[in-house]
């Protein structure tokens, strides 16, 4: 009856005052630990990742018949009502890359990296989700937002090759990534603690599957603010592609179910309180943040 829309999407929503695991299909939302199933479902995404349940989640899913997906939207809500939250607060890494799109490079007076991603590391702590304000410290002079495209490791991966990298991938997702720019033209080096301050890492609201998604390549990702669309490019035109990132970084260390990557930005702009910040990219829902003090 139209509610069977598969791949699925999934999110994390307040609920009752704790934050749970949606799937949002066909307008309306349902907590995944109502999907039902003889073992039960985890409350929250990143345990359903860590205990390698997604593609049993998908297999339920394909499985239902049209009147049970008509029961199930019964016990649905709208997803415009959903106060959605973060998809989950502690993965085990959030890696960002640098400078992967060349025309940003330009921006900070930088030559783009071409043998090897600039990647860094930044804390849990830096993670709000989608509403929530982005606070700007005192003291720290421009602060910038860069709409981005994240990937979500969905399995254990070591010394992945590029091709096998869509088989650990269980999907992508919109951030706003900002930057304590000031504090990074003074010294490179310095570019952890310019990217670690609170409510300086977004994501969500929705983790669409590599399948909904399509060909990743084909992407628009644009940084967005005041409703303006400021810096755009597509994920083609990135140096270091997705799936090359994660193939890298397998290398590097192990990538764990719910880590981030989140593949670097088109353009950064300038925000200041009173500013909204987007993050748009065809065919996910937009990721917006006000600017506080």
């Amino acid at each position: 009856m139209g509610y069977h829309v598969w791949p699925m999407r999934l999110a994390c929503a307040e609920i009752g005052g704790n934050e749970v695991a949606v799937v949002v299909w066909a307008g309306r939302a349902l907590p995944v630990a109502e999907v039902p199933d003889p073992d039960g479902w985890p409350v929250g995404l990143l345990c359903l990742l860590e205990g390698g349940r997604l593609d049993g989640l998908r297999r339920r899913w394909e499985g239902f018949s049209g009147r049970e997906l008509e029961d199930l939207a019964g016990r649905a809500v709208p997803a415009e009502d959903l106060a959605y939250a973060p998809p989950y607060r502690r993965p085990r890494k959030i890696w960002g890359i640098g400078l992967n799109y060349v025309e940003h490079a330009g921006d900070l007076d930088e030559t783009a990296p071409v043998e090897e991603p600039a990647s860094f590391m930044r804390p849990d702590t830096t993670i709000i989700g989608p509403g929530d304000e982005i606070r700007l410290p005192e003291g720290i002079g421009r602060v910038t937002a860069e709409a981005e495209l994240a990937v979500v490791i969905g399995r254990r991966a070591k010394d992945v090759s590029e091709a096998e990298a869509p088989s650990v991938v269980a999907g992508f997702t919109t951030v706003l990534d900002m930057t304590a720019e000031d504090i990074l033209r003074k010294n490179p080096r310095y570019l952890t603690r310019a990217k670690s301050f609170d409510t300086f890492f977004s994501f969500g609201p929705h983790l669409l599957t590599p399948d909904e998604v399509g060909e990743v390549e084909g992407l628009e990702v644009s940084t967005v603010l005041n409703g303006e669309v400021r810096r755009t490019n597509t994920v083609s035109n990135m140096t270091f592609s997705p799936y090359r990132l994660v193939s890298f970084h397998s290398k590097v260390m192990t990538l764990l179910p719910g880590d981030v990557i989140s593949t670097g930005t088109p353009g950064a702009v300038g925000i200041s309180p009173g500013d909204v910040a987007e993050c748009r990219i065809g065919g996910f829902g937009p990721l917006v943040n006000p600017v506080g003090r």
